[in-house]
């Protein structure tokens, strides 16, 4: 009984050898199963190169800053330049994967096929190939920037249109948009397949591999989620905030801190910052409150808007142009000297564009007027200035020119002679 069976089975085994000869011959011939390189991985190994390049060029910025301030941004293209030849060749040349595709377990391999004697760099990939990819993703970019800088300082896009600068410049804008669409189908093939991540990938036959045969992805699913909710809610941020109409917000918190009840349990410090006075004073207890604006204490001489507007244009920046503007100035003319003088509501002077300019604002808003900079009242409506003597002490404009451009608005307006902006009416 026991020989019968034996026999049985090894009669099967005996009549599956060329079934199993079959099978290992067609596996033998069949192409290599390869790893399946994600598309994620390849795109975050070059925003990691790029994060790289800035946290390096960074000190270095800061440091030509120290010595030189317009250092910084004359010479930050060949910094750039600089870590990205070293980061190339510590990485690329040497390893064969830049140190963003390092972290994702990616390698650069070759998909041309080698010539026999071709001389090959450190990381197995043909010399000639890496010089070439290297002038593509480092030195033409740096060409690039240089030529873009030096068109934009001698206003190339200004010159005539028969200038050879001018069609140089159009040439240059030619070719980057000639680049941009290649770029684009490029990375639509790139997410379709997934095979070459950039242009110069793509003409070289470089492409991003598994360094290992056995490959996982590190990144907790944890992690991956709670990246995945703060990036939907800054878009949500960044999609409300330009809605959002931050001077009204302001403006409406200020009235409700200085004016309703609260006022009285906030402290004295932060309610000098609006400018309401403590009602426990004893300057302020048994007379009325005298409220004062932003620029109360300016010279009547001085338009206070455009005191307003120069103190947010100045900056660090144009410092020194600006001191330098302001000592070769009249020292008998104001600083901000009114233009088209216009009394408002309250009785305090400005120029008329400025006004205009900020009642009109506050008509777009839905306010019922501005708020006077000198003593913080609504203004609703202003008067033209008329100076009863030749030399007054404001400076006005003695061109007719004016007067026919306030043609039919006369010389009293109102808050509802300032049009919307969705209006088609306009001021003169």
């Amino acid at each position: 009984m026991a020989s019968s069976s034996s026999s049985f089975w090894q009669q099967a085994w005996e009549d599956s050898q060329p079934r199993l000869h079959a099978i290992r011959s067609s596996l033998d011939h069949a192409p290599p199963v390869q790893s399946r390189v994600l598309r994620v991985g390849q795109l975050d190994a070059e925003q990691l190169d790029q994060e790289l390049v800035t946290l390096l060029t960074e000190p270095l910025s800061k440091a030509l800053g120290l010595i030189q301030y317009h250092y910084r941004t004359q010479f930050e293209p060949e910094m750039t330049l600089i870590v990205r030849l070293v980061l190339y060749k510590l990485s690329i040349w040497d390893q064969g994967a830049s140190y963003g595709a390092k972290l994702q377990d990616l390698r650069y391999r070759s998909s041309r096929v080698r010539r026999i004697g071709t001389a090959m760099a450190p990381s197995g990939i043909p010399r000639v190939t890496l010089y070439m990819h290297a002038f593509l993703t480092v030195l033409i970019p740096y060409i690039h920037t240089k030529i873009r800088n030096l068109a934009l300082t001698r206003a190339w896009p200004d010159a005539p249109s028969s200038d050879r600068r001018r069609k140089a410049w159009e040439f240059l804008t030619r070719l980057e948009s000639a680049h941009s669409v290649l770029g684009l189908f490029g990375f639509i093939s790139f997410l379709y397949n997934g095979r070459y991540r950039t242009i110069a990938d793509r003409l070289l036959g470089l492409r991003l591999v598994p360094a290992r045969i056995l490959t996982s992805r590190s990144v907790s699913y944890e992690f991956m989620n709670r990246q995945m909710v703060w990036h939907a809610f800054t878009e949500f941020l960044l999609f409300l905030l330009p809605l959002v109409n931050a001077r009204v917000l302001r403006r409406r918190l200020v009235r409700l801190f200085t004016l309703s009840q609260l006022s009285s349990y906030i402290p004295s410090s932060i309610r000098s910052i609006f400018g309401s006075p403590s009602p426990q004073d004893p300057d302020t207890k048994g007379k009325a409150v005298e409220k004062h604006g932003k620029y109360w204490s300016l010279p009547e001489e001085s338009c206070a808007i455009c005191a307003e507007n120069a103190t947010l244009q100045f900056n660090s920046a144009a410092r020194s142009g600006a001191l330098v503007s302001l000592a070769h100035n009249d020292p008998d003319m104001p600083a901000h000297p009114i233009y088209t003088p216009y009394i408002t509501s309250c009785g305090h002077t400005y120029c008329y564009m400025c006004l205009s300019e900020r009642m009109l604002r506050a008509q777009d808003e839905g306010e019922p007027g501005w708020e006077c900079l000198r003593c913080a009242k609504i203004v609703a409506s202003c008067t033209r200035y008329e100076d009863p003597l030749e030399n007054g002490s404001f400076t006005t404009t003695d061109d007719e020119d004016d007067d026919s451009d306030l043609g039919t608005m006369g010389t009293s307006l109102t808050s509802d002679d300032f049009p919307s902006s969705t209006s088609s009416r306009s001021i003169s």
